[in-house]
C-alpha cells in the first residue's frame, strides 16, 4: 500500500524504506542489498527529492538518464513541505548542538525517514551519527 508508513506484509507490520543516494548508486551497479528488490516489490520505497537530484547529477549517457527518471517517477515522493524542511532545519540545529554538523541534503534524508517513521539505507556514515542523536533507524 503506497502512501503510508507502515504496510500489513505477510501477517506482520513491515516499515516503509528510505534509500541514501550511496546505496542506490551501489543497488543500480548491481551490487545492492535484494531488500532494495523486496521494498519496491511490495511497495514500501519512498523517494526523498534530493536523492532524486544527486542521482540525475551523475554521468550516464541520455538514454540512461531516461530510464533513471522513468524509475524515479513511479516512486512516492517523501514529505517536502515547508514543514518538512523546517524540521530539517531543527534538526540541523540540534545536531550542531551535540557536536555533529550535516549537510542540509543528509538532513533532509534522514528527516525524510524520521517523518516517515521508515527505515534508512545507506552506507554513508554520516546516517550512523544521526542515528546516535535522534530515532533514526539504520537498516543493515
Amino acid at each position: 500500500m503506497v502512501g503510508s508508513s507502515l504496510t500489513l506484509i505477510f501477517g506482520s507490520l513491515v516499515s516503509a524504506l528510505v534509500v541514501d543516494t550511496s546505496s542506490w548508486v551501489t543497488y543500480f551497479a548491481h551490487r545492492g542489498p535484494s531488500v532494495i528488490d523486496e521494498t519496491l516489490a511490495e511497495g514500501r520505497m519512498y523517494l526523498s527529492p534530493v536523492v532524486a537530484a544527486e542521482l540525475l547529477s551523475g554521468k550516464m549517457t541520455p538514454r540512461q538518464r531516461a530510464q533513471l527518471e522513468s524509475f524515479l517517477l513511479d516512486l512516492p515522493l517523501c514529505p517536502h513541505g515547508l514543514e518538512h524542511w523546517m524540521r530539517v532545519g531543527r534538526l540541523r540545529a540540534h545536531l550542531f548542538l551535540t557536536g555533529v554538523s550535516v549537510s542540509t541534503p543528509d538532513a533532509h534524508v534522514a528527516q525524510c525517514a524520521l517523518d516517515l517513521n521508515a527505515d534508512l539505507l545507506s552506507e554513508d556514515h554520516v546516517f550512523s551519527t544521526i542515528a546516535q542523536k535522534t530515532a533514526l533507524r539504520l537498516l543493515n
